[in-house]
């Protein structure tokens, strides 16, 4: 389903997950990928970053990982842009909130969802990959926090980042270009893979369905959806993913609810008929069960 980006998985040793993406970066600088007039999506190492310029200034979405930092401001550059002026984060992890602090310090002002300051002031272990992360130094962190949407009012635009909880993480935001008529998913939405659900941090299978089911809300078929990982999407391959997941709830809830664990479900192989559209990514069936079966 992904033709033209190859979705990589790896550990980095500092303890935090890598998504890489082939095809849209050389190896001396990232090139934004055009998503409308002044829309872009920038994909290297970890998540897809969100790029929105104009006369009242950057506005980034996700910032990957703190050795990109560099790369990044000089892409937005090529493409007209200034220093970023505001940076929202769509969820905590790592391969979207690595540059915080790098942007923090340079004067970014950055904002995230309530839970997402949370986590990353505390640190955090992920237990699916052994990952730790030390808590982010003061200027890493988000300074605007909201418990449920907030709005900018921006180059033309108006912006909404509306929270859905307890999808991919406790904390998740989608950001929503009214003008533009472009939603940025974040990690709410892997383009043609199963996709990671953190359920040790408040993140669930039903949880993805229902934000997945907001955003098809707004969604109309010219509305471009930039997806935390995987190339950029639309309605129609939007609605594909729901429906994979609505399948695969209906069926390991079926399972959870005749007391079978976790073992048992894998031998039964639930998902056998979607492995060939959706298993080639991140996780196999298997794995991917093995993770998010305590949070059906």
């Amino acid at each position: 389903m992904i033709d033209k980006i190859i979705p990589l998985f790896s550990i980095l040793t500092a303890g935090v997950i890598l998504f890489s993406t082939t095809g849209h970066a050389e190896s001396n600088k990232l090139i934004p990928v055009p998503v409308n007039e002044h829309l872009y999506m920038i994909a290297d190492e970890g998540g897809n970053i969100g790029l929105f310029i104009g006369k009242d200034g950057t506005f980034l979405i996700d910032d990957q990982f703190a050795p990109l930092t560099e790369k990044i401001v000089a892409a937005i550059k090529s493409v007209g842009g200034d220093y970023p002026k505001f940076l929202i984060n769509t969820h905590y992890h790592g391969d979207h909130t690595g540059g915080n602090e790098n942007l923090g310090k340079g004067g970014t002002l950055i904002f995230s969802h309530d839970n997402v300051r949370e986590r990353l002031s505390a640190g955090s272990f992920i237990k699916e990959f052994n990952n730790k992360r030390a808590a982010v130094v003061r200027e890493g962190l988000p300074v605007v926090t909201f418990s449920e949407d907030i709005s900018f009012h921006l180059n033309g635009d108006t912006i909404r980042a509306q929270h859905v909880p307890h999808a991919h993480t406790d904390g998740d935001s989608f950001i929503y270009f009214q003008t533009a008529n472009v939603i940025h998913a974040g990690d709410i939405f892997f383009n043609g893979f199963y996709p990671f659900i953190d359920v040790t941090h408040g993140g669930s299978l039903k949880g993805m369905i229902q934000a997945v089911d907001k955003i098809l809300l707004l969604a109309d078929d010219d509305t471009k959806i930039i997806a935390g990982h995987g190339p950029i999407g639309d309605k129609a391959e939007l609605t594909e993913y729901s429906q994979m997941l609505g399948i695969a709830y209906e069926r390991l809830r079926r399972l959870k609810a005749e007391g079978k664990n976790v073992e048992e479900v894998i031998d039964a192989k639930p998902l056998a008929d979607l492995e060939e559209a959706w298993g080639d990514g991140m996780f196999k069936g298997d794995r991917w069960i093995e993770i998010i079966y305590t949070g059906v």
